[in-house]
């Protein structure tokens, strides 16, 4: 079996020193081997989990969540909750989205009336909501 030492483990995985030891400290991972020095060696299985760990973390999951996720065992129980795992996070993240996007709309829709009113035109038909943002207080500025 290969084993690699944390500083190839974390140019292997493109996490730093500090991210490796959190994670297993953490719970995130379980823990590592040891040598009979007590220096961590990290084996293929380990980077693997790890390597899904830092692409969980790109999507945003909270520590917590890889944790409870890391924690599931093996099979058709722990896979249906790993399942029900990601599809929540699924959803969080897509209205996490709607929202970051409505709000920058909102921005730039406010931007667009602010200069159509100047211009003396109507207020502009996004089309989206048919809302009239003309005269509002609340229209977001930028």
């Amino acid at each position: 079996m290969t084993y690699y030492t944390p500083a190839q483990a974390a140019r292997r995985t493109g996490l730093s020193l500090d991210t490796l030891r959190y994670y297993e400290k953490s719970g995130v991972i379980a823990p590592v081997a040891r040598t009979g020095a007590g220096r961590r060696v990290y084996s293929e299985q380990d980077l693997d989990r790890l390597e899904l760990v830092r692409c969980l973390r790109q999507t945003g999951m909270p520590v917590a969540e890889l944790r409870r996720y890391g924690a599931l065992g093996t099979g058709e129980e722990a896979a249906a909750e790993r399942l029900r795992l990601l599809e929540e996070h699924d959803a969080r993240l897509l209205r996490a989205v709607e929202l970051m996007l409505a709000a920058r709309r909102d921005l730039l829709l406010g931007k667009i009336d602010r200069y159509r009113s100047e211009l003396g035109l109507p207020p502009y038909p996004d089309g989206a909501d048919g809302a009239d943002r003309s005269g509002r207080d609340d229209t977001p500025r930028c």
